[in-house]
This record gives C-alpha cells, sequence and structure tokens, in this order.
C-alpha cells in the first residue's frame, strides 16, 4: 500500500531543461490545489471537439439504471449472422415540477458499445482511473457455474455490472461531465458515429510505444514504479482469492448435496418403521432442504464474487495511467536530449572545436571546412530550433506536472473508493457465512428435535 501514500510534490522551483526529472517529482509545478476541477462551461481537446457538457448538475437530477438484458440475433460488420445480448439503459427524472419521478430515455446497447464507451473516455482522460467493465465471459468459475457468456445467470451479473459501470462514471468528479458519456445515456442513433468524429482513435498510444517507454526510460517516477508494481500485486491477491473461492464452492456445493442422501435414506428407514417413522421422515425433509440451500447460497456468494472482480480489472485501470506517465515521461526526457545534441552542435559550429565523432566532423576533414556564411546560417537555424526545443520542453514539462497532479489526486479518490468498497464487501462475505452456518445449526438442531419425539 505504500504506493498508494506518497507524500506530494515538493514546493514550486524554477523549470531547467537539463537534467530532465521525472514528470511531477521533486521540483514539480503546483500551481492549483490537488483535487480542483472545472466548475462551469464547456472544455475542448486540442482537436477543437467539445467534450464536456455545459452543465454537470443534470447527474444530480436523474436515476441511471440497466433494467433489461435481451439476447437478439443480428449482423456483424462482417454481415454473419451473430446471437448478442442487448441491455436496457433507462435515465429516471428524480426532481419534477408535480414531485413525480417520469422516464426521461430509455434505449438498447451492446456490451461492444460500452467498451467503445470506456475506451474513448480512456484516452480522453489518461490521467483518471476509469472504472472496468464487467468480464465478457465468465473467469474463476466453480465446476457447476456455466461459462456460456450467453448463460441467463451470467447474462444478469453482467446487466448488474454494467449498471454499476455506468454508476461509477456519472458518481466520478471528471467524467460525469463528458458530453459523450451523456449521449450514450440519451442518443440512441448514431451515437458510435458521434464517437468516432472525436478521433480518439488515432490519440491512443500504441502498445509497441507504450513497451518502448517502459525500457528507455531513464528517469522513473518512483511513486508511478510503485504504483505499477502494487497493481500488479493487487491483481496477483485478488486472483488467487477467487480461485480459492472457487475451489471451496466445490467442496462446500458437493458436501452439502451428500447431505441429501441423509434424507433418502431416513425417507427410506421410515418406511420400515412404526414408532420411529414420523421423526425419521420429518429429519429426512430436514436434510432435503439442507442440500436444496446451497444453489441459493452459492448464487449470492457470486455477487460478492463479482465485486472482488471489479477490483481486479481496476488493476489494470492503475496500470494504464502508469504506462500513460512513462510516455510523457519519455517523450520529455527525447526532447531534452534533442536540446542537449543542438546545443552542442551549435557550440560546435561557434567554436570551430568537434569534441564528439560525427559524420560532419568527418565530412569537414574529406571536403574542408564550411564558409563563414555557410556556418553562420546553419547557427541561425539551429539557434532557432533551440528556442523551438527549449518552448517545447518546457511545454513538456508543465502538461507532465499537470497530469501528475490530477492523476495523483484521482489515485487518492480511488483509493478510498476501494477501501470502502473492499471493506464492505469482505464484512458482508464473512455475515453470509456466518449466516450459512446458523442455518446448518438450525438444521441439525430440528433433525435433533425430530429424533428426540421418536
Amino acid at each position: 500500500m505504500a504506493a498508494m501514500e506518497q507524500a506530494p510534490p515538493d514546493p514550486e522551483r524554477q523549470l531547467q531543461p537539463a537534467p530532465v526529472e521525472p514528470l511531477g517529482g521533486p521540483g514539480a509545478v503546483l500551481e492549483a490545489a490537488v483535487g480542483e476541477e472545472e466548475t462551469e462551461g464547456t472544455r475542448e481537446d486540442s482537436s477543437g471537439v467539445d467534450t464536456m457538457t455545459g452543465n454537470h448538475f443534470w447527474l444530480k437530477k436523474i436515476e441511471i439504471s440497466v433494467s433489461e438484458a435481451e439476447k437478439r440475433t443480428g449482423r456483424n460488420a462482417m454481415n454473419m449472422q451473430e446471437t448478442y445480448t442487448a441491455y436496457l439503459i433507462e435515465t429516471r427524472s428524480v426532481e419534477h415540477a408535480d414531485g413525480q419521478s417520469v422516464l426521461t430515455d430509455s434505449l438498447w446497447r451492446r456490451y461492444s458499445e460500452f467498451e467503445l464507451l470506456r475506451n474513448y473516455l480512456l484516452v480522453y482522460y489518461p490521467h483518471v482511473v476509469v472504472p472496468p467493465l464487467p468480464e465478457k465471459r465468465a473467469e474463476f468459475v466453480w465446476h457447476k457455474l456455466s461459462a456460456d457468456n450467453m448463460d441467463p445467470d451470467f447474462v444478469e451479473r453482467r446487466r448488474i455490472g454494467l449498471e454499476n459501470f455506468l454508476l461509477r462514471v456519472a458518481s466520478h468528479p471528471v467524467l460525469c461531465r463528458d458530453k459523450i458519456f451523456y449521449l450514450f445515456l440519451t442518443q440512441e442513433g448514431n451515437w458510435k458515429e458521434t464517437v468516432n468524429e472525436t478521433g480518439f482513435q488515432l490519440k491512443a498510444d500504441s502498445r509497441l510505444k507504450a513497451l518502448n517507454a517502459t525500457f528507455r526510460v531513464k528517469n522513473p517516477d518512483k511513486r508511478f514504479t510503485e504504483l505499477k508494481h502494487y497493481s500488479d500485486e493487487l491483481q496477483s491477491v485478488i486472483s488467487h482469492l477467487l480461485r480459492v473461492r472457487a475451489r471451496v464452492a466445490d467442496r462446500l456445493y458437493g458436501v452439502y448435496k451428500v447431505h441429501g442422501n441423509y434424507g433418502r435414506v431416513f425417507s427410506e428407514w421410515s418406511a420400515i418403521e412404526k414408532e420411529m417413522g414420523d421423526g425419521l421422515q420429518s429429519a429426512g425433509h430436514h436434510m432435503d432442504v439442507y442440500a436444496s440451500s446451497i444453489d441459493d447460497i452459492l448464487e449470492d456468494e457470486e455477487h460478492y464474487a463479482d465485486q472482488l472482480k471489479e477490483y481486479l480489472f481496476y488493476a489494470e485501470a492503475l496500470r494504464a495511467v502508469c504506462r500513460k506517465h512513462e510516455l510523457m515521461q519519455y517523450d520529455l526526457e527525447t526532447a531534452a536530449q534533442d536540446l542537449a545534441s543542438k546545443k552542442q552542435q551549435c557550440e560546435e559550429l561557434a567554436t570551430g572545436t568537434i569534441r564528439t565523432f560525427s559524420l560532419k566532423g568527418m565530412t569537414t576533414k574529406l571536403f574542408g571546412q564550411e564558409t563563414p556564411e555557410q556556418r553562420e546560417a546553419r547557427i541561425k537555424v539551429l539557434e532557432e530550433q533551440i528556442n523551438e526545443g527549449e518552448e517545447q520542453l518546457k511545454s513538456k514539462n508543465l502538461e507532465g506536472r499537470e497530469f501528475v497532479k490530477n492523476a495523483w489526486a484521482d489515485i487518492e479518490r480511488f483509493k478510498e473508493q476501494k477501501n470502502r468498497d473492499l471493506k464492505e464487501a469482505l464484512i458482508s462475505y464473512a455475515v453470509m457465512q456466518i449466516s450459512m452456518c446458523k442455518k446448518g445449526i438450525q438444521v441439525w438442531t430440528n433433525a435433533k428435535e425430530c429424533f428426540s419425539k421418536m
């Protein structure tokens, strides 16, 4: 947890082109309070596409739900027949003139459209720990649970997960004001075209570029390195926990179902007994009830397993923030290195000395020195490039520090949410296990009373 409890950056210090410090590390400039967000107006990205709603308070006045799931058949992009599940999203007004709640919008979305929305949010809000979607196919299932993504029970759990995703986005202080999110809830036709018009796919960082930055960055920020390690450990721990839970569910199911044999034996025994028959028959009934109760118990358990899975997938969202920081840090270091190289070239031209081996140096030896006019022209070009490079480096520094400020504010928000949610889920799971044990005790208590009356 140490990676998530680091102190904020040190106070302001003068920007220096070199040496390059990790983005937002010691020396970072914080010109605004952490957590401060836009409160009014709209925001446009660098391409001029308006991505924010003018007023985010509408989210406080409506309820969002994914109320139904429906199996459908249609044709995909390859004009091939496919079966898929559509989900009904309803937005309901909470405040109305006559005090009544009124249905405002209702539309159907496929899981792939939820994926498109989340991919858009990842690109446009790289500093945000974007809420994950529920699994597309069942993972960590015990043997009696279907892994078919069209299984009604799985579809129902995914419906709940998709609703939770929308509520997570709606409650986020930044994401809730995004216009594309608003249109996802309210505009059924041409929504995909609207998303694609933002050009977010072109802004997405390639995996190869991200991998290159991971291995070539020279001054990684220790806090993000630790956060990345923490997310790996969190994913590993929750994965192990879910595997253990699946194994326990398998064995528990077998133990409960075997109790049904008690019911069968007691029932057969009661048929040959006159005085003991009623007691044995009643005890057998209690055993049958006990054996059949495991189905509902394990179905309830899946709810808590899904809560853990959400944070299993949140680990990847944390890593996405870390990867973006590494990319920005790598771009900053590359710009600083390029600027230092141009300054050295300019100095060598001005003094006439070459300190490092270069193709230009070999050409000079072979074909003679440049004329003073040629040298002056080259120096002038380099000086212009140096000025541009210094402005670019300064801009990258400021952009990186703003990213770190916003990212750590959101990470702190996420940490509070995670601690609260997982604590509640684990306590509820323990309470459920206690309740299950109490029911088992009650069954045997009832059986004891039946035996006593024989």
